[in-house]
């Protein structure tokens, strides 16, 4: 995610015109025009744009989030992450009696075994279609077969690049845990000598 206020070089406080003269300043070196990179000048811009908009601005200070400035790692990691949340919202055990946020990272770490295994399953299948490959002998005019087994292996390859985005989205949500933290309430137990 860009730190829009970090882009400029202007503070959270910073009024409109500051935030004005910050990006008014930059573009003249980061223009590409001028010589300056067309994707940091479209990040800069987007930064302007985010800060002069009062409510995105709002947005953003409150959440440190804002769409337009996330890269499709971090907006699906937040989409999972949102799903754990809602998991969160609707359990019905008192705050303090359990660690939603350890809770989150088992179901994270659970998703990413499950995907993993679900790989080797597919490379497991793929390669029995491979062997089953080699061993056709192939029908001279049309091999209608070997076609049907190469769109197969195919098949498993996008399901194999898709199951390691998921991979990829996952971790990212997991790693947007780090430095959280959840006290639990101290429950004493008593024993049955007692």
């Amino acid at each position: 995610m860009i730190d829009p206020y970090e882009l400029l070089g202007v503070s959270q406080d910073a009024d409109g015109q500051a935030i004005k003269n910050a990006y008014r300043k930059r573009a003249k070196t980061a223009h590409p025009d001028a010589g300056g990179d067309v994707d940091a000048f479209a990040k800069l811009t987007a930064s302007y744009e985010l800060l002069s908009d009062p409510l995105r601005r709002k947005v953003y200070d409150d959440t440190g989030f804002d769409p337009e400035l996330a890269d499709s790692k971090d907006l699906q990691g937040l989409v999972i992450l949102e799903t754990l949340v809602n998991d969160i919202i609707l359990d019905e055990r008192e705050p303090g009696s359990f660690d939603p946020v350890a809770a989150m990272r088992r179901k994270l770490t659970d998703k990413i075994v499950n995907a993993r295994f679900h790989i080797l399953e597919m490379e497991r299948h793929r390669a029995r279609i491979r062997n089953h490959m080699d061993r056709i002998g192939k029908k001279p005019e049309a091999d209608v077969l070997g076609r049907m087994l190469k769109s197969r292996c195919e098949t498993i390859n996008e399901a194999i690049a898709k199951a390691e985005t998921e991979i990829s989205n996952i971790e990212k949500a997991y790693g947007m845990l780090d430095g959280y933290s959840y006290e639990v309430d101290v429950v004493e137990v008593k024993s049955a000598a007692e």
